[in-house]
């Protein structure tokens, strides 16, 4: 299933519409109902005003929460990259056949890793996901079997780092899961459409106010696509790229 959160752009596009729309409404219908009369004007000013800047809490607020997704997903490549280097030198501390097979499953699954951050494409990521779990079950098996041979705790540390390896991982898919709440997408779009409603409805004449009713839904749309951009983890041009695992398989690539 598609999530349109994934979709930056298609986030403006129809988020900007529905403000637009909704400003439009309050200039053109409302005003045909109930105008503001003269008097009352300070006081709508007054409930415009605290609902625009309560809009802006909340978009800050939100927008703070993608920052921080992006960076718990930022930190954990880091530590998975961490990981996986100094498991990949823990690896002497086993029997040498052991230390090849290890060191060698090590190295493909840091290739899977890089492909996991990277790809943007469902079947690929599937692939990636199951050869993910199989190279795991495999390197378990090896520091696993290479332990009860010989179950020292030189070897145990080898043990320890293949579980730190295989945590990292986990921790790593819990954060690109960790995503916004749809509920308060919800709830910000509902307060935003209501703002520009007021917005419309504050308006003193609709032709020669026609231009000034784009300002707010276009800021708006555009805090909603950056805020959906830092929040999805594959889709728009704000990425976690996995520089520490690039620079892992070059340092431990055959010169």
């Amino acid at each position: 299933m598609q999530n349109i959160l994934d979709y930056p752009v298609l986030v403006f596009i129809v988020s900007f519409i529905a403000m637009w729309l909704a400003a439009r409404i309050g200039a053109a219908l409302l005003r045909r109902f109930r105008k503001i009369e003269e008097d009352a004007r300070e006081d709508f000013g007054v409930i415009q005003a605290a609902t625009l800047t309560l809009l802006a809490l909340i978009i800050g607020f939100t927008f703070s929460m993608a920052v921080g997704r992006y960076d718990q997903r930022k930190n954990y490549e880091e530590e998975e990259a961490n990981a996986i280097g100094t498991e990949y030198v823990r690896a002497d501390l086993l029997p040498a056949a052991d230390a090849a097979a290890v060191r060698g499953l090590l190295k493909t699954y840091l290739d899977e890793r890089i492909d996991f951050y990277v790809t943007r494409d469902d079947q690929q990521l599937a692939r990636v996901n199951l050869e993910t779990e199989r190279l795991q079950n495999a390197m378990w098996s090896a520091v696993k079997n290479a332990a009860s041979a010989q179950p020292t705790p030189v070897v145990a540390l080898a043990v320890a780092g293949m579980n730190d390896v295989l945590n990292t991982q986990g921790y790593t898919q819990a954060a690109w899961w960790n995503r916004i709440p749809y509920a308060a997408w919800a709830l910000m779009a509902l307060m935003a459409v209501c703002a520009n409603l007021l917005v419309g409805y504050g308006a003193r004449g609709l032709k020669s106010g026609a231009g000034l009713l784009l300002i707010v839904p276009l800021v708006v749309s555009l805090s909603f696509t950056l805020i959906a951009d830092i929040d999805s983890p594959r889709g728009g041009v704000i990425r976690v790229k996995p520089l520490n695992l690039h620079a892992l398989a070059d340092s431990i690539r055959p010169r």
